[in-house]
């Protein structure tokens, strides 16, 4: 059995249906990510695997138990990093690393070479004096997955761990991740980035509760239907609302560009021509490659027709 399996999980608070249906599962030194954006119900289902809140339906297996009727025992199989920072601020990085370790009860042999590994792979030692509340938001969310790993847990539940840090932190978190997975971890990390979709095993994408696709990265681009087309502009409110009257094509600001997606059969020709007569400057318009974001799109877009 796969260290998380979940099967059919359905949540709801009150009259609003927060999981529908869900399933999905994470093998043995896998990691993956699943994706949405805000509310799609990735915290609901965290929460659900980590035995937080009771679900409606279905069945969530963690290390070969069920959370819920033997949680106490998943307890120790698993580190869980919540999306807010929840260490103690006033405490240095040394204090909560060593209030963590008298939770699961290490003695300060253990600790002090566990302590001594954690700082070597996370780069916290140089700053084991520092307050919590002191630290950059990588270094925040560093600690905190340090605490989590304190008692050696085999399975890792981080919920979008990565929001509002900065680009290089994020991807020395993730790279602090891979070295856990090929030491024996399974993993399953939440993020609202697209982009580090990429670096997963295997991501899941959800909206409004429920699963949308599932695939390796690679899988889920050479599944996108149509083709994609990139214009170096920074488009204008008028220019959307020409563009959202043309058939057949779809256009999406995309940073300080345009995309515009089309059917398989459609040139850049064509397209030149569709949108220059709606009166839209498409200077340096080309075909680029579908990428993970895109596949988001129109997987969001079929689900909503």
């Amino acid at each position: 059995m796969n260290p998380i399996e979940v099967k059919r999980l359905s949540k709801s608070y009150g009259q609003v249906r927060a999981v529908r249906d869900f399933s999905f599962s994470v093998g043995k030194q896998e990691l993956v990510a699943l994706a949405g954006p805000d509310g799609a119900g990735k915290t609901s289902v965290f929460r659900s695997i980590c035995g937080l809140v009771d679900f409606d339906q279905g069945e969530v297996m963690l290390a070969g138990r069920d959370v819920r009727t033997d949680l106490e025992s998943v307890k120790h199989h698993l580190g869980y990093m919540p999306q807010a920072f929840s260490l103690y601020p006033d405490l240095s990085v040394e204090e909560n690393l060593r209030f963590y370790a008298g939770i699961f009860g290490m003695d300060r042999r253990a600790f002090e070479d566990k302590k001594r590994r954690l700082y070597e792979f996370s780069g916290l030692g140089p700053f084991s004096g520092r307050r919590a509340e002191h630290l950059s938001g990588g270094m925040k969310q560093k600690l905190a997955l340090s605490c989590n790993l304190i008692h050696d847990p085999d399975v890792l539940v981080l919920d979008e761990p990565t929001t509002g840090v900065d680009p290089l932190s994020r991807r020395q978190f993730w790279e602090i991740l891979e070295q856990l997975r090929d030491a024996g971890a399974s993993i399953v990390v939440s993020t609202p980035y697209m982009d580090e979709l990429g670096l997963a095993d295997r991501a899941v994408l959800i909206n409004a509760g429920e699963k949308l696709a599932e695939g390796t990265p690679a899988d889920l681009v050479r599944d996108y239907e149509g083709k994609v087309f990139t214009v170096p502009i920074a488009p204008t409110t008028e220019d959307m609302k020409r563009l959202a009257g043309i058939e057949n094509v779809t256009a999406r600001r995309y940073g300080a560009a345009l995309r515009l997606y089309a059917g398989e059969d459609t040139t850049a020709a064509e397209i030149a021509e569709i949108v220059k007569e709606a009166g839209v400057d498409i200077s340096g318009l080309e075909e680029i490659e579908p990428e993970l974001e895109d596949v988001f799109v129109q997987l969001m877009g079929s689900d909503h027709d």
